[in-house]
């Protein structure tokens, strides 16, 4: 875009625009103003309606108080005597001026005088002539037309009286079909005119509701609109002549001023650094010219530094990801993979969450920096990762999120987790994220060398069978635990259990059952066991747990416990055809107390313990002596 342009852009950006948008605001101002005043108007003639009412009411009761006192109505109601009260009803009522009574007597009886569409009625109690309360009476003294037209006359408006589907009165002639579609408030079309309307609802002669609308033409609003918004438009028309007039003679100023530096500064920018700009003058330009020149010379020998700095930076990224694709420790790389992204690309933070538990949740696993000023955009850019099952990068409020999801090498494994970095405004250059899908990639790799090598470890120390710790894995167990009582001088129990019968499990149901007998047995067991306990299988149906901190008392409870645990076993028969019960007999030792410290001599020991309770009868614990 050539200077000329970029003038005229930044005119119409900072002129142009700002003016229209203040015509659009004041335009938007002077309609809402006018609106305004024709909806205070409106609301002006509601408040006239009610007070209106109000006063046709209160005439209607100074009437209906004269008609309630009148004796010879009082003794015609005393002898319900119907003739005469319609002859001295209607007759009141046009000395008083009512255009609609109604006498309703106890008992059911109505007398009524007048008609019509009456409203503002006033309802007073009759007594006879010998003081008895006798009903109630209703009076109005003004017709739905005379309200209508009084109503118009005050306000000035248009006014219509509508009852349900039914046109009442009004000042203009419309049908029901056109009223029924009016609103309550705003504007409407009627009888090809558009007018603002507001409506208030009021009662009837028999406590039924109807509606009076006022209506004001919007032909006067319209009017006054147009003039306000020519006005406006002619003011911003001339201070946008003003603006232009004052933008082209600054534009040609400034450039015949960059025409002398255009040249230079394009053979810098295409790297030729040796080139000088031309100086003339004292003033900005002439500065300029000489940053250009001192530029020059300063990208010329930063540029090969830079270059060597880069490949530096790329080798140690390199040894980064393959020490982490060695690594197993998964937090530990999760942290060094998370700093090293952040560092590598720039970024100002960054984190891992990872799938937990079984439920499938995510949590935070390792952070850089301070991620809570972005977390709107990283929070985003992982769920759109998740989504896509690729890297997704988002920007929000200045904030720009990378990130990328840590797949499973199997498919039905999912996701295992998310690695994100963030950073202020700039987004990331194609070489960044192919940086960062390089070290997510060695996450994955050492995430699946940790996951094997801990398959491989729980398989060297634990029994396939029962799932307790196997006999290799006890003994180096008993081994540690050994030389930490012998250091800190610490108690160490441990119990030795045998299936009773074991054999006769095995010659009556076969070995399957006999190896399920021993997988719900080993179940039992861990049950009983605290955290810090080491169950494991000794050998065949016999099986031992050591018993940290623990002195002989507390080997013999915990060996009871898990004795009687066993005893209430029921364990199901693998041809459905019922359960099977077993029990076990424990030799219960401690050191120092039963032997001297040595790994051998306990387990010595916890054994002739067991061969006691074996030889005195069998599901029984005994201690070692």
């Amino acid at each position: 875009m050539s200077f000329r342009n970029r003038l005229s852009f930044f005119f119409i950006l900072l002129v142009i625009l700002p003016v229209l948008a203040v015509a659009l605001v004041g335009i938007l101002i002077v309609r809402d103003s006018e609106v305004g005043k024709t909806e205070a108007g409106l609301e002006q003639a509601k408040t006239a309606a009610a007070g209106l009412y109000r006063e046709s009411r209160e005439r209607a009761e100074t009437v209906a108080r004269s008609v309630a006192e009148d004796e010879q109505l009082a003794v015609a109601v005393r002898d319900r005597d119907r003739a005469a009260l319609q002859d001295r009803l209607e007759d009141l009522a046009r000395r008083g001026g009512a255009v609609r009574v109604r006498l309703s007597l106890a008992g059911g009886q109505t007398v009524e005088a007048g008609g019509g569409d009456a409203v503002a009625p006033a309802v007073t109690r009759i007594v006879d002539a010998d003081g008895r309360p006798a009903g109630q009476m209703r009076l109005s003294v003004t017709t739905a037309r005379d309200y209508a037209a009084v109503l118009g006359s005050v306000t000035g408006l248009e006014v219509l009286l509508t009852q349900e589907d039914r046109v009442l009165a009004g000042t203009l002639a419309a049908e029901a079909e056109e009223v029924g579609g009016l609103p309550r408030q705003g504007a409407a079309e009627l009888g090809g005119e558009r007018y603002r309307v507001t409506a208030v609802d009021t009662t009837g002669f028999d406590d039924s509701t109807f509606r009076v609308r006022l209506l004001e033409p919007e032909d006067e609003l319209d009017a006054a609109i147009s003039d306000n918004t020519l006005f406006i438009v002619l003011i911003l028309v001339a201070f946008l002549i003003c603006a232009l007039v004052f933008a082209l003679t600054a534009a040609r100023s400034l450039q015949a001023q960059i025409a002398r530096l255009l040249t230079g500064a394009r053979s810098i920018g295409a790297g030729d650094f040796s080139v000088k700009v031309p100086v003339e003058g004292n003033d900005d330009f002439a500065a300029l010219g000489n940053e250009f020149n001192s530029m020059g010379r300063q990208l010329e020998g930063r540029l090969e530094d830079l270059q060597l700095e880069r490949a530096r930076l790329r080798e140690n990224v390199r040894r980064v990801g393959e020490s982490i694709g060695k690594g197993l420790d998964r937090e530990a790389l999760l942290r060094i993979v998370v700093r090293t992204a952040v560092d590598g690309v720039g970024a100002e933070c960054g984190r891992a969450v990872m799938r937990r538990g079984s439920n499938g949740t995510f949590a935070e696993a390792a952070r850089a920096g301070d991620v809570a000023p972005y977390m709107a955009a990283v929070q985003a850019a992982e769920n759109a990762a998740l989504h896509a099952g690729e890297a997704a990068e988002t920007t929000i409020s200045g904030a720009t999120a990378l990130a990328r999801p840590l797949l499973a090498p199997e498919p039905e494994a999912g996701v295992l987790g998310v690695v994100s970095i963030a950073r202020q405004e700039t987004p990331f250059s194609q070489s960044e994220r192919e940086l960062f899908e390089y070290l997510t990639n060695q996450v994955v790799i050492s995430i699946e060398n940790a996951d094997l090598h801990e398959t491989i470890q729980r398989q060297a120390f634990t029994d396939e069978l029962t799932g307790l710790f196997n006999h290799r894995r006890f003994q180096e167990v008993m081994a540690a635990e050994v030389e930490r009582t012998r250091r800190f001088g610490q108690e160490l129990g441990l119990i030795m259990l045998d299936i009773d019968d074991f054999k006769l499990v095995n010659d009556t149901y076969g070995h399957l059952q006999g190896d399920h007998v021993l997988r719900e047995v080993a179940h039992a067991l861990r049950e009983c066991s605290r955290e810090i306990d080491e169950p494991a299988r000794y050998g065949g149906e016999e099986m031992a747990v050591a018993l940290p901190q623990t002195g002989l008392q507390g080997a013999y409870e915990f060996a009871e416990r898990a004795r009687q645990c066993i005893e209430g076993l029921q364990i199901g028969l693998l041809d459905g055809a019922g359960t099977l019960r077993v029990t076990a007999s424990f030799g219960a030792a401690s050191l120092p107390h039963s032997a001297r410290v040595d790994k051998d001599a306990l387990v010595a020991a916890a054994d002739a313990a067991l061969y006691r309770a074996k030889r005195t009868g069998k599901n029984r614990t005994v201690k070692a002596e």
